[in-house]
């Protein structure tokens, strides 16, 4: 449905003069051919090279569509109830992210777009930021699931909403990547969610899920990319409003990329400075950061 497009071609060099082959384009030409790609290899390989986070989440809604198509367990027993969770099913709050529907067509493509993104999220924007982008996920819920009752009471599922938060950052960070739709109608990403939006649309399907994913995704990519620029070129003793819990970090080994999100968004001058100023290293010794 949705096919990125590559970049032009280079132009073609002109032909040099022939050139003798050596040893290394001969053990090039004897070598063993790279391994397939992971669609190749199976569908376990392709399972397996997913990032951790894409995986779970797979891995959670899958079991609980089945388990549902199985009758193992009742989709009342999963959807958002305000009244339920204030009487003690708390799990609700947890469990109507799971749900995607009946093992259909449409729930295929949910889990399209669902691991797509999702990977493409946490492999690129936040690769090595496991902590970040978990944080991120539970601020994304947090947030629809406080917006939601307000704008349409009975939605008993929020899964969608939350595909469409990802699908919103992941165009708004690659702003340059080229899409088209059915090959017919080319657009960059910023525009995905909303040529989504209307292609769900015009199958029937109520709009109020997939706007509340947009807006819940914007203001995410505005708290955490825009506004630290804002408050760094305008000199803001505030300079950041989220910020990953520390045991977050310490429970997913990534603490140490704390400190380097923070200077992410600091202008170029002041990172040469602060490089200046910085104490040379004695060779065969590592320095750690908050060391004294």
């Amino acid at each position: 449905m949705f096919q990125q497009q590559d970049d032009e071609g280079q132009p073609e060099q002109p032909p040099g003069p022939p050139q003798q082959p050596n040893n290394l384009d001969q053990q090039r030409h004897h070598a063993p051919p790279p391994p397939p790609p992971a669609a190749e290899m199976g569908p376990w390989v392709w399972y397996m090279e997913m990032p951790v986070v894409s995986r779970m989440y797979l891995t959670a809604s899958v079991l609980t569509t089945a388990a549902c198509a199985l009758d193992l367990i009742s989709p009342f027993h999963l959807y958002f109830n305000l009244s339920l969770v204030r009487e003690g099913q708390v799990w609700r709050l947890f469990t109507n992210f799971l749900y995607f529907g009946n093992l259909s067509l449409d729930f295929l493509f949910h889990m399209y777009f669902l691991v797509r993104y999702c990977r493409l999220l946490e492999e690129g924007t936040f690769r090595g930021r496991t902590a970040d982008f978990i944080f991120m996920i539970f601020l994304g819920a947090s947030m629809i699931t406080c917006i939601a009752p307000f704008v349409r009471p009975s939605i008993p599922f929020l899964g969608s909403s939350l595909t469409f938060m990802m699908v919103y950052v992941w165009g708004r960070r690659n702003e340059h990547v080229r899409l088209t739709f059915l090959n017919l109608f080319p657009f960059t990403a910023p525009y995905l969610p909303w040529v989504l939006l209307t292609f769900s649309m015009v199958l029937g399907n109520p709009a109020t899920i997939d706007v509340i994913g947009i807006v819940v995704g914007h203001t995410y990519y505005f708290l955490e990319f825009v506004f630290p620029v804002v408050a760094e070129a305008r000199g803001w003793p505030l300079r950041r409003l989220l910020h990953t819990p520390a045991l977050l970090h310490y429970l997913c080994g990534t603490y140490h990329h704390e400190d380097a999100v923070q200077v992410d968004f600091a202008p170029a001058h002041q990172l040469a400075d602060a490089a200046a100023r910085l104490p040379a290293v004695a060779p065969g010794r590592e320095r750690h950061p908050h060391q004294d």
